[in-house]
Order: C-alpha cells, then structure tokens, then sequence
C-alpha cells in the first residue's frame, strides 16, 4: 500500500519537475545567444528560403561582399536547394537594385556549383573561361582589335574587282524622264530608248566633211550669211524646227560633194528647204512662194532642177538624225518640261550652232549635248552636267568643252554682229527674252 502510494507521488510530480527542466534548458539556450554569436549553417553560409522576399536577397550575416550578377545567381540556386517547396523567383536581380554596402575586407567566394547558370553579362569580369568553345569564339568575333589579314587571295580577287569594274560604286541618281508620258502615244515610251540608240548609230552614216578647202568660191562667212537669211525664211514661213536643221544638213551635205559657184549659193539654199519642207511639213510651202521671198532671183526651172541633182548627189537620203532630233530629248533629259527658259536658251545655242561652220564636222549628238551644257553654264545650273544627262547623251563634261566653248563666245559677240536674225528672233516676248541673258564667260563657270 505504501509502495503504491509512494510511485503515485512520484508520477504526480514527474510533469512539473519536466517542465521545470525545459525551461531550464531554453534558458541556458539563450544565454549563449545573447553573449555569443550564432553559430554558421555551413561553409557556404547559405541563406534559407525566407532570405529571399520579393525576388530581392537578403544577405546571411556576415557577408559584406557585392552582389554581383553571377554571385546572386548562386544565392538563388541555393536558397532554392534549401527547400524543395520553396518557388524560386523568376526574375534575376539586377546588381545596381542592391545596396551596395561598405566594403571592409575581401570576403572569400563561396564554391561554385558544378553547373551554375549561365547569366549574359556585358562585363568582362563576369565571362568564364569554362563556358565553352562556343563562347570563346564569339567573344573573339566581338573582339575589336582583331587584327585582319591580308592573304594573297583577297588581294588577288580586289585586283580582279577592279580590272573588271566590280568595285562597289556608288549608284547613279538617273532620273525616269519618261514617266509622265505613260499614257501619250506618241511619246512612244515603250520605244523610245531604242529609237535614240538607233539615231546614235546612224549619225555617222552620210555626215557632212570639212569642203571648204573643195569650194572655190564659198568660205565660212558667206555660209554664215545664208544660213542667217535662211532662218529669217523659216520664220516668215512659220515651219517647224525640223524643217530648219534638215535644211541646213542638206545645204552642207551637198556641198561636201559638190562645188558650187558663189551665185548659186542661194538657189542651193531654195530648194535644199524646199526639199526638207516636202519631207517634213503638213503644208509645205510652193515653188511661186519661194521665188517671191528671193526677189524673183531665180526662176520656176532653175530651183527645180537645182532640187533635182541635190537628190541624185545625196541618193535620196534623207532619213537621217539631225541635232534637233538629240535636242529634244538631251533637253528633256536637262529637266526643261517645267523650265521654259532653259528650253528656250537650248534652242537658242542649236540654232547658233548651225550658224558657225566648226559645228558642221562635230557629230549631231555632241552638238546638241553642248548646247544644252553652254544653256545650263548661261543661266547658271547647278550642277553643269548631272547623272541623267550622262546617261542619256552618253557624253562626259569633259567631251563637251570644246563645242560648248564655240556657242558661249558666238552669244558672246551676237550683240556687235551683223548677222543678228538669230539673236533677235531669240531676244524676242516669244522665246523669253533668253539672248539677254548676260553670257556666260567660259563653260564650266557657275
């Protein structure tokens, strides 16, 4: 009886003396914490999921280094080994969104696992050696100071490039000057392109020679005076410019192969532009009305049989290119559709071009791209000799200079001349007053 009372007093006072020793010992827990520091988790001083809030680290004490991109990318990878459960952040912390604190002394790095992250970084500090093959050359190809070779074979196919004009050039600006004439007939712009490379090829064919050293009895001057009389006769007539260059091609093609005496000089000139007006105008003018301009100076017969043997000696070649044909389209070429002085000044120098005898030899294309190169140097465009026209003339500035030369001094000394029908028909309301233009000193001069 006693025995069982003495084991009960002793299981009623078992839970008080246990509590009593946990307390105790929670107690003496607590007081090393308060004196002492904690003790490290382990060498890496890993932090737990709790250290990271918000997708920002929070350091385990101790550890006083930066955070670096690859450095918190280790922290996350551990805090998430830690605790499976735990969700890592998605987003990598950026090193410039963490204070950095005060550094006192370099802390030792923790080891890195064997297969850390792999963060792209602009810094070179942060690019590993081990990253691969893969990484190391395209951190070699992003190396600016590479040094570039030089081998033979590049040298050898640059030499090839440029001996056969493979060197990359800048593209010519070469303007569409057909555009606007899609829808115009006779425009002929599916055409047109071939029709001028056929007018280039033909000019050669049937040009007029240097005669004057074959004429006895005609020189320059006396050409400069029909040639004047013969534009006032194409004016009082009101006939197409076609009518006037064909005229003049005829007068010198026969002369090339004929002499003429001095007194049949102008019946040449009669029925060379009776002839060009029957080949170029709706209503030519009759045989009575070139007799009446001429002062009855010859008769019915003679300008009859005169325009007879002009045919036989040319062969009845009239189909050819004059430099009117080039005029129209280098001035197109030159933007004159909306520039009515320029196109005005162009037909101004190719009518002073039929007026000198050094233009007759000069080849119909090179005559008309100089009159359009001495009407921009005139009113001064800029620049002189563009991309299109070079294209469409197929000319070089350079080519032009000594055609350009001869028509800048003839407008030069057309105020002192005597043979004025030319400047004045041009100095005139109808073709904007252009002659006036003061002259341009020397082509080229801008």
């Amino acid at each position: 009886m006693a025995t069982r009372n003495h084991h009960a007093a002793a299981a009623a006072q078992q839970p008080a003396n246990r509590g009593a020793a946990v307390l105790a010992g929670k107690q003496k827990a607590a007081a090393p914490a308060a004196g002492r520091r904690r003790a490290l988790g382990d060498i890496g001083n890993v932090g737990t999921v709790n250290d990271v809030l918000d997708g920002k680290i929070k350091l385990p004490e101790g550890i006083n280094r930066p955070i670096t991109r690859s450095f918190g990318a280790q922290l996350l990878k551990n805090a998430a080994l830690a605790n499976k459960n735990a969700v890592a952040p998605t987003k990598p912390v950026a090193a410039r969104a963490v204070p950095k604190p005060a550094r006192k002394a370099p802390a030792k790095p923790a080891p890195r696992p064997e297969q850390a992250p792999k963060i792209a970084t602009s810094s070179d500090e942060n690019s590993k050696p081990s990253e691969g093959a893969a990484g190391s050359s395209n951190s070699a190809k992003k190396n600016p100071r590479k040094k570039v070779v030089c081998t033979l074979t590049t040298v050898l196919t640059a030499r090839s490039k440029v001996a056969c004009g493979l060197t990359e050039k800048p593209k010519e600006l070469i303007e569409d000057i057909d555009k606007l004439d899609g829808d115009d007939q006779l425009a002929m712009v599916d055409y047109v392109e071939d029709i001028y490379k056929f007018y280039k090829a033909a000019q050669h064919e049937s040009r007029p020679s240097d005669y004057m050293g074959n004429q006895l009895e005609v020189n320059p001057k006396m050409r400069a005076i029909l040639t004047d009389w013969m534009v006032e006769v194409h004016g009082r007539f009101e006939l197409m410019p076609e009518t006037l260059y064909l005229t003049m091609y005829i007068v010198d093609r026969y002369l090339s192969l004929q002499p003429v005496p001095r007194r049949e000089l102008q019946l040449v000139g009669i029925a060379a532009m009776l002839i060009a007006c029957k080949y170029e105008e709706i209503w030519a003018p009759e045989v009575n009305d070139f007799i009446s301009i001429s002062d009855d100076a010859f008769s019915r017969q003679q300008i009859l049989i005169m325009e007879k043997t002009i045919l036989n000696n040319m062969e009845w070649n009239l189909t050819l290119p004059t430099p009117y044909h080039f005029l129209v389209r280098f001035a197109k070429a030159a933007g004159s559709g909306g520039d009515k002085q320029l196109n005005h000044m162009i037909l101004f120098f190719g009518e002073l071009a039929l007026m000198d005898y050094r233009m007759v030899s000069i080849c119909p294309s090179t005559v008309a791209a100089s009159a359009v190169y001495a009407a921009r140097c005139t009113l001064r465009k800029s620049p002189l000799w563009t991309d299109t026209l070079k294209h469409h003339t197929g000319l070089h500035e350079q080519q032009l200079m000594e055609g350009a030369k001869i028509l800048l001094s003839s407008h030069a000394a057309a105020p002192e001349e005597k043979l004025k029908t030319i400047y004045q028909k041009y100095a005139s309301e109808q073709f904007g007053c252009v002659a006036l233009h003061p002259p341009s000193a020397s082509p080229g001069l801008v």
